[in-house]
């Protein structure tokens, strides 16, 4: 039904498909909440399922590597102090985080904290450690008469090390025992606990033992280098975790500390804390960007590298945007600050990747439902393995049922097992980060690797995006039929696509301007998404847009046909432009393909994906656009609410679907899509709509996005395959499953080594994502 053109109003757009919710719902908010003590998964779970069971809150993650928890709730039934209150509860600490704190401030405090504990750990290690052989020498030194004397010696220097060295696992295994629960510090307190205990009966009434016929054996040296190779392992592990933030640690490192602005004629050095909006920002050659602004006068060539990935320097120039923490190239020039603090880029980019390491993979499931389990099977197991030796034990039954235990619960590691994940996901984050692939979040990450279909948007997406009008012609026997109505009618659509935000409605305001048309103001603007744009210009109603969308103002397009059907099959696009309710003119428009887009087109199709293009474009435009770039598969001339219905068609067949655009008009199929990426050089809608951002607004980062994926999932399962197989393995070695056949059986110093290094390995396989090559 076509509907008549006003002369001076305009109909409402039709409302788009509603997307789906991105952000907490209405009534409930998020919040952070630092948490200290975790230590493995099943610490983790506790914490994480004591706030989900809390009133109000509708849904809690809890991050071991970050030691957060993302909480979700209504503060009007719970508060943030309750919050903490319950993880405390559960012998964690935690404290809510100051709120003017910045993205930046609170990287470095977490830095800072992860250094100290670091050199706490490496500290209490190697202390232990050459106490642990000190008292492994001493029974081989002293002659057998001075044993009884040495031995209380033994006794308070291994208790003086269990408490200055190991406190924290005793004190912890104390706190998730009077909460009825147990993690992997219950295992080390148990073990050692057992062997210091045993000793010291063995020291002090060693009678006892030689009257059941046992030989009073001491455990003093086998408890300390117990202990000191677990805070080996955890001082690794520490250093290691650091490693897998270091990309995240290199963007707020990006930031400088001081700016040179010029106020009131004078230069001057200032915090960059201190900048404010509109100050004139001078940058010198060489020098980082301190603040996001607009360049004023001069010309350099600007490192954005940091924020896109791209090597090659940008040439910047009166009225181009600058990001604060690119380099600047040997030009100076003076910008204008704009956007400061956390509203500027860099700021976003860093929270936008401290939230998706904070985020979880799907996968983290699996692991969280073995480690909820694991502590009280692992002490089932050392229960079993002592009551077994000690009543089929010919010899010495009560020493190996007692070393068989201890060994079984040393070994056990349910640490591997909650770092295989998210090690990974903070690795891989960072290297997106390095390639300018932003990705938001565990989710996103794993969904990725999954993607079947690839629909691709044409215009900024597959094309430059920054388009040129190429043909104006008005129609013939309209008052624009000749030069100065040519004009007349480009000043017209100009002032109406001058409020569009769609690519090719800057090159129409490009072209006016570099042809002198009259800048005119205009009223009652609408944008109709996908298909044009309406407006009052000095009381005359202007409409700009494609065929269908004439059609709906019953403007009759047949004089000017032809002339558009020859332009699309040509790869141009044809604007027609009515003015009054009459046909004024057509305006053609050419996008060209981006250097970058056959190359990755062939990239996506070698990797297995079916390639699909989906645009508002004339059909003919897009297919001559499509065959260009190597794509057979063309949907053309569709709304925005197009793009979503040939999405869910693709996700019925089961197909799972990326979808990659810049557009207000692919935000409802970025949502709709398995996985959205959103071009980083579009709106800020499409931008907020996307799972994954592509910073360099080139196509081969969407195969870099889904080539990492896939690397990093399987980095995950081999994480979680080897802790799993480590422990399957591990603890029925340590029970002693070996010793009818090959008379093994392995000591707890052994079985604490291999803990050790099981954690290490761990995190050590997923920082080798650093150096994958993904495109």
């Amino acid at each position: 039904m076509s509907r008549a053109l006003p002369l001076a109003t305009m109909a409402p757009e039709p409302a788009l498909p509603p997307l789906p919710p991105r952000t907490t719902a209405p009534g409930v908010v998020s919040i952070r909440i630092p948490v200290t003590g975790m230590t493995c998964a099943a610490c983790q779970s506790r914490v994480q399922r004591t706030l989900q069971h809390e009133p109000g809150v509708s849904d809690a993650t809890v991050h071991l590597m970050m030691a957060n928890a993302t909480v979700i709730y209504d503060p009007i039934t719970v508060s943030p102090e309750r919050l903490v209150e319950a993880i405390r509860d559960t012998g964690y600490g935690a404290e809510l985080a100051p709120p003017e704190r910045s993205a930046f401030a609170e990287q470095e405090a977490r830095d800072s904290a992860v250094d100290a504990e670091f050199r706490v750990l490496r500290r209490k290690a190697i202390v232990s450690g050459v106490v642990g052989a000190f008292t492994m020498a001493i029974p081989m030194v002293l002659p057998r008469a001075m044993m009884g004397a040495a031995a209380w010696i033994l006794m308070l220097v291994t208790l003086a090390v269990m408490v200055w060295a190991g406190g924290q696992f005793y004190l912890r295994a104390w706190q998730a025992a009077r909460h009825g629960a147990s993690d992997m510090n219950t295992l080390i307190a148990v073990g050692t606990g057992a062997a210091f205990l045993y000793s010291v009966i063995a020291t002090v009434v060693p009678e006892l033992f030689a009257a059941a016929g046992i030989a009073p054996d001491l455990y003093y040296e086998a408890v300390i280098i117990i202990i000191a190779l677990i805070l080996t392992g955890n001082a690794f592990e520490a250093r290691a975790k650091r490693n897998t933030a270091s990309a995240l640690r290199a963007l707020v490192h990006l930031q400088p500390k001081i700016a040179r602005v010029e106020r009131n004629g004078a230069e001057l050095d200032v915090p960059v804390e201190a900048l404010l909006a509109g100050d004139v920002v001078i940058v010198r050659p060489g020098e980082r960007v301190a603040v996001d602004g607009v360049v004023e006068s001069g010309t350099s060539a600007v490192d954005e590298s940091m924020l896109t990935g791209e090597s090659l320097p940008v040439t910047k120039s009166a009225g181009d945007r600058v990001i604060g923490g690119t380099i600047n190239g040997t030009g100076a020039f003076r910008a204008r600050a704009t956007t400061l603090g956390e509203d500027s880029v860099l700021a976003h980019i860093v929270r936008l990747m401290h939230d998706a390491q904070g985020t979880r993979a799907p996968i983290q499931h699996l692991a969280d439902r073995i480690s909820s389990v694991f502590v009280p099977t692992v002490m089932v197991i050392a229960l079993v393995t002592f009551v077994t030796w000690y009543v089929v034990a010919d010899t010495a039954p009560m020493v190996r049922a007692f070393a068989a235990a201890v060994s079984v619960l040393i070994i056990a590691c349910p640490c591997a097992m909650g770092l295989a994940v998210p090690t990974a996901v903070m690795v891989a984050t960072g290297k997106g980060a390095e390639l300018g692939v932003l990705i938001k979040g565990g989710e996103a990450l794993q969904r990725a690797g999954d993607v079947t279909v690839v629909v691709l948007d044409k215009t900024g997406t597959l094309t430059e995006g920054r388009p040129a009008v190429t043909h104006l012609m008005p129609a013939s026997g309209s008052p624009f039929d000749s030069d100065a109505g040519r004009l007349e009618l480009l000043s017209l659509t100009a002032a109406v696509e001058r409020l569009s935000e769609h690519p090719l409605a800057g090159a129409i305001v490009r072209y006016a301007a570099a042809r002198d048309a009259v800048t005119r103001t205009v009223e009652s603007f609408a944008s109709h998404t996908g298909r044009g744009a309406t407006g009052v210009v000095g009381g005359a109603a202007v409409a700009v847009g494609n065929e269908a969308f004439m059609r709906e103002w019953a403007i009759d397009v047949a004089p000017l046909r032809a002339r558009a059907d020859g332009l699309s099959g040509k790869g141009k696009t044809p604007l027609f432009v009515a003015v009054n309710g009459a046909l004024g003119g057509l305006i053609a428009v050419a996008d060209p393909i981006k250097e970058t887009s056959r190359a990755a087109i062939a990239e996506l199709r070698a990797m297995g994906l079916e390639i699909v293009m989906v645009t508002g474009d004339h059909e003919k435009t897009a297919r001559t656009i499509a065959a260009d770039a190597g794509i057979d598969r063309v949907v053309a001339g569709v709304l925005p609410e197009g793009k979503v219905a040939e999405i869910r068609r693709l996700q019925a067949s089961g197909a799972v679907v990326a979808m990659v655009g810049d557009g207000i008009n692919d935000a409802p199929a970025l949502a709709q899509a398995d996985v959205g990426m959103a071009i980083g050089t579009g709106t800020d809608i499409a931008v907020d709509a996307g799972d994954i951002v592509l910073m360099r607004g080139d196509l081969r980062s969407a195969s870099q996005a889904i080539l990492l994926s896939r690397r990093t999932m399987r980095t995950i399962k081999q994480n979680l395959f080897w802790a799993f197989i480590y422990n399957v393995i591990g603890i029925p070695i340590a029970a002693g499953v070996l010793y009818p056949a090959f008379g093994f059986m392995l000591s707890p110093v052994i079985a604490s080594a291999a803990m050790a290094f099981s954690s290490v390995s761990v995190v050590t396989n997923s920082l080798r994502l650093r150096r994958a090559r993904v495109g």
